[in-house]
């Protein structure tokens, strides 16, 4: 059976780009594009794991995996941290509210799969 992904950022074109490598790999995609869609699709579609882009309308990325991370029902849930927001201080408070991992833009699609795959086990 083919792991879901929920991927979450608020360029449709980013959001398509990736989807298709995704499917193409062999992935099941869902995405939203602002915080409140994404809080709302993790909870009822329950992805295997989310990729969250932190510069959301509606509420931002950090708020949304904390959220998720304080909940136990999805606290398990891979986050991939996804942002062109790459200073120390933002990894550090992707740390804070649980992220599994922190991705930063423009990034290497091969750092993104490999760290997709070991966060599913894969």
């Amino acid at each position: 059976m083919s792991k879901k992904i929920l991927l979450v950022d608020d360029e449709a074109q980013l959001v398509e780009m990736m989807t298709m490598r995704f499917e193409a790999a062999g992935y099941e995609v869902i995405s939203a594009n602002d915080g409140q869609a994404a809080l709302d699709k993790a909870r009822n579609e329950n992805p295997d794991l989310i990729i969250l882009d932190l510069m959301l309308p509606k509420m931002d990325g950090y708020k949304v995996c904390a959220l998720l991370k304080k909940d136990s029902r999805y606290k398990d849930i891979p986050i991939i941290l996804f942002s062109a927001k790459a200073q120390e201080e933002d990894r550090k408070l992707g740390d804070e509210v649980g992220a599994d991992a922190y991705i930063a833009k423009p990034f290497e699609p091969e750092e993104l799969f490999g760290k997709i795959k070991q966060l599913l086990g894969e």
